[in-house]
């Protein structure tokens, strides 16, 4: 039987589910569209010599990359050309981008994005990708300020990431389990390749920056050490460690074969309360993970139950196999 497209997955689990919503499907289709020009931006960086750095510094005080500007460039064209969002906000821009009255259309949703995750591995050829969350704009609203934007995760319609690698691959949620879609470059379709997507529970892998142990919180350094004594140690058995710096990459391979995804705080994030978004990538990964059956923390609380205080709020990530996420949370709980 012949793989459905994008498209046509979008349609029969709306008829599934008894559901008639033009807008929504059209509204995704532009973003698989995006995902087809970044992945093609990435493909060709080099050729096209926007492999380097810029003298900029995007919000968050990071160095951005041209391939970061390319990418929130070609999302924002993309994706409010139809007029289905009242608003927008990158990870790349201060404010949220305010999207022209002769193109607003009365949107009502708002699109929260990270143009280009992981873009200090572009150099070197290792996955990069792209994060999105889709909110409903509040009723009446029109031309939304930050506080619109301002909902916790549990709120989230949508959900996904595009992961730039070998192969170039969708995969969303919309409160309906976790799907992938793979990009025939041939024909320029995606094509359901994963379809339920889950994590299984128990796992013997964890992703974490060790660079950072110095730093970390107890809990954090205690589990660290109880993984890395193997059979000997209190876990009794051995772990294997992962991390490839781009969060899209991590999350993914965890939804093939498990595994538990930590960026967890430590002292020198304390200020910032962390280092990842939680409203460009902890919320939209969270809600996938959770999605697939997995957890998603703080390491003390679900993060998708955290009221937003600000457009660039940072948190601490714990996510992924159900069963080590909980394990994590009981060295919290020993404190």
């Amino acid at each position: 039987m012949e793989k459905p497209t994008f498209a046509q997955f979008l349609l029969d689990e709306q008829r599934l589910r008894d559901v008639h919503d033009n807008e929504f499907i059209l509204l995704l289709n532009d973003i698989a569209t995006a995902c087809k020009s970044i992945s093609r931006a990435v493909c060709k960086g080099a050729l096209m010599g926007v492999m380097g750095s810029l003298e900029s510094e995007n919000i968050q005080g990071e160095t951005q990359k041209q391939l970061d500007v390319i990418s929130n460039d070609i999302f924002i064209e993309v994706n409010q050309a139809a007029g289905y969002y009242a608003g927008m906000a990158s990870e790349e821009m201060d404010v949220p981008y305010e999207i022209p009255l002769n193109i607003r259309n009365n949107g009502k949703y708002l699109l929260l994005f990270d143009p280009l995750d992981g873009s200090s591995n572009v150099n070197v050829n290792i996955s990069v990708g792209t994060i999105f969350s889709i909110l409903r704009c509040p009723e009446g609203v029109s031309n939304p300020n930050v506080k619109d934007f301002l909902q916790p995760g549990i709120m989230q319609v949508c959900s996904g990431y595009a992961l730039y690698g070998s192969s170039t691959m969708l995969v969303i949620t919309t409160g309906y389990g976790v799907n992938g879609f793979t990009l025939d470059n041939d024909v320029g379709e995606f094509y359901l390749t994963h379809l339920n997507m889950r994590i299984q529970a128990d796992t013997n892998e964890f992703a974490i920056n060790m660079s950072n142990q110095k730093s970390w919180e107890s809990p954090v350094k205690s589990y660290i050490e109880d993984c890395l004594q193997g059979k000997e140690g209190p876990r009794g058995k051995k772990f294997n460690m992962r991390w490839v710096a781009s969060m899209v990459a991590e999350v993914h391979r965890i939804l093939i074969r498990g595994g538990v995804f930590m960026y967890p705080i430590d002292t020198k994030l304390k200020n910032n309360d962390g280092k990842l978004r939680l409203m460009y990538e902890a919320n939209p990964m969270s809600f996938i993970v959770e999605q697939a059956g997995g957890l998603s923390t703080t390491g003390c609380d679900r993060i998708m139950n955290l009221k937003p205080k600000t457009l660039h709020q940072r948190v601490p990530v714990i996510m992924g196999s159900k069963n080590e996420v909980e394990n994590v949370q009981n060295y919290y709980t020993k404190i």
